[in-house]
């Protein structure tokens, strides 16, 4: 997707504890950080959007740059789409729950996200892609997540990984927890189709009937974060509920525990390992000095993409 920004600086947190003495033998349950809803925006061709992380409530969470989730019965919310724009240095994931996405680019790919399907696009050095939201039995809902690639692979070739509904793992519990999995292994060892080495992701599609949980452990230092689809979720221990359209930040931690209320629960758990790398930001391109900002919009002016 593009966005519609002036350039922007943006550093790693300096607040976040990097030290995981102990974590190794500890098990260390994850609380809520803080919780945000989203922002309602109007990004590519008039398309509405409610944008999680990108605002100015939430910039970044390291490595995840944007969060966006579109979703209506309306067609005038997002019949212009996405019309070819130009994307360089980071990866783009759109996860579809009902209706299409098409996609086509500049190199001469193109095809058609559908319900349950995942395509996770690696921009590297540079593509130009449109995106063109279609409904499916009146519906259409998805999620675009934007993952930053580390300085020494912003310029590797582009990429893709896409898997439909019937390729991705699915793991079912016994009190009848439905767990898509998209990237990452759950404890019970159900792995993700998508393979990521730079931040090595945890991407999880979470159901639970009401009152039924789910544990999942996590790398202590990676950067995680819940987004409450339908329903609402705490975390065991807590009496704080994350609500539905609300997204939870958690702390650092090994583990997260999670229990679904009474109408139960869909959530996202994503999670990933923080570059800790400057970020240069600007519209489509996310580049590491300001420099390489400037050479990516001369680059795409050029044709070079």
């Amino acid at each position: 997707m593009l966005i519609k920004q002036p350039l922007e600086k943006t550093q790693p947190d300096k607040n976040q504890p990097l030290d995981t003495q102990g974590t190794e033998s500890q098990l260390i349950p994850r609380t809520w950080d803080k919780r945000i809803q989203g922002q309602a925006v109007s990004d590519g061709d008039s398309v509405s959007i409610n944008r999680l992380i990108g605002t100015q409530k939430l910039m970044m969470l390291d490595p995840f740059l944007l969060l966006d989730e579109f979703s209506s019965d309306k067609p005038q919310d997002y019949i212009g789409g996405f019309p070819s724009h130009p994307h360089r240095g980071f990866e783009t994931v759109t996860y579809m729950l009902a209706g299409k996405m098409r996609h086509k680019d500049n190199q001469g790919n193109e095809g058609v996200i559908s319900r349950g399907g995942v395509q996770w696009m690696t921009a590297g050095r540079g593509i130009v892609h449109s995106e063109m939201p279609e409904q499916q039995a009146g519906l259409l809902q998805g999620f675009q997540l934007w993952v930053n690639l580390p300085a020494a692979e912003k310029m590797r070739p582009p990429a893709y990984q896409e898997f439909s509904a019937s390729e991705l793992a699915i793991e079912r519990g016994e009190q009848g927890q439905v767990i898509k999995v998209i990237a990452g292994q759950t404890n019970k060892g159900t792995a993700g189709r998508v393979n990521n080495l730079w931040v090595k992701p945890t991407y999880l599609d979470i159901e639970l009937p009401a009152g039924t949980s789910f544990i999942q452990d996590l790398p202590f230092d990676d950067n995680s974060f819940i987004y409450v689809v339908e329903g609402d979720i705490q975390l065991v221990g807590s009496d704080v509920s994350l609500k539905q359209k609300a997204l939870g930040i958690l702390t650092k931690g090994s583990q997260v525990q999670l229990q679904a209320g009474e109408q139960g629960a869909k959530c996202l758990l994503i999670s990933g390992m923080p570059l800790k790398e400057p970020v240069e930001r600007g519209g489509p391109f996310v580049m590491n000095t300001q420099a390489q900002l400037m050479q990516a919009f001369s680059d795409y002016r050029q044709g070079l993409f």
